[in-house]
């Protein structure tokens, strides 16, 4: 059955890397569709704090991870909802929710899948345009259904956005640090410190090209996980429903022996629902 469902899940990623690549290749000819809040809707993706309900569907796959060569698929699904509070307020909340499917992490011939812990954020917006702000708190909420894919601890820290958007061009940082505060005695705290630097530049199409560079910082093992991520997207519709796609390859710049892989592919799949 472990063999059956890693077959699977590998059959599964590469489907959606195919289904993302072949969208984003025919983005231009269905993107008129959409008309000219194409770009306008790739822009809002690009910001985390927009005003925009999105569900997110983020595939990774890495390779050769840690002495025994390992591999992890991870789907991340990542909800995005935003709350009016007043004329020139938001609520951002954004949810984090890993399912897991590795072989030879934790020791040779070993498997592992299930829920690993998620990640709920709260930005306080307030609605501007050009330069804009985020700040609020992060919570790490041990959601884990097997120990070695979670912490076993509640977290919580301080998050911020700070970004420039113009029309086409997005540019800025997303960062949080979270301590933990509660949990299993006999498990080892969590001291960890995330961000992520981004550009992206979308055309009227709702093509966009990006990178992005990902960094996770864990103070208490004093180690430093560093990722750059080229992306190609579009947005487009399937039927009625608006939907971003994107693919990006996962290159590892520096990390510590037992988590950095080889090499890793992303896929993104996302429903959007612009009236909301």
């Amino acid at each position: 059955m472990k063999r059956i469902s890693y077959y699977i899940s590998h059959k599964l990623f590469f489907s959606a890397l195919f289904f993302t690549f072949s969208f984003v290749i025919s983005a231009q000819e269905a993107a008129p569709k959409a008309g000219a809040s194409a770009q306008e809707l790739a822009d809002k993706l690009a910001n985390p704090v927009a005003s925009l309900i999105s569900v997110p569907l983020q595939n990774n796959l890495n390779y050769g991870i840690g002495p025994f060569n390992g591999s992890k698929y991870i789907i991340n699904i990542q909800p995005v909802i935003p709350f009016k509070l007043t004329e020139n307020l938001n609520l951002i909340t954004r949810y984090i929710l890993p399912v897991v499917d590795q072989r030879d992490i934790t020791g040779n011939n070993t498997h592992q899948f299930g829920l690993s812990d998620a990640t709920v954020t709260a930005f306080f917006a307030p609605k501007t345009k050009g330069l804009i702000l985020g700040i609020g708190p992060a919570f790490l909420i041990p959601t884990a259904t097997d120990e070695l894919l979670g912490t076993e601890k509640f977290g919580v820290g301080p998050s911020v956005l700070v970004m420039h958007q113009g029309k086409g061009l997005s540019v800025g940082f997303i960062a949080n640090q979270i301590w933990s505060v509660a949990g299993n005695e006999d498990r080892a705290d969590f001291n960890q410190f995330y961000t992520q630097i981004f550009l992206s530049h979308s055309y009227k199409s709702g093509a966009s090209l990006g990178v992005n560079a990902e960094i996770t910082q864990n103070w208490d093992a004093k180690t430093t996980l560093i990722s750059l991520n080229p992306s190609i997207g579009a947005v487009t519709k399937l039927g009625d429903q608006v939907v971003q796609f994107a693919i990006s390859p996962l290159i590892p710049i520096t990390g510590p022996s037992e988590s950095k892989p080889d090499w890793g592919l992303r896929a993104i799949l996302a429903f959007v629902f612009p009236g909301s």
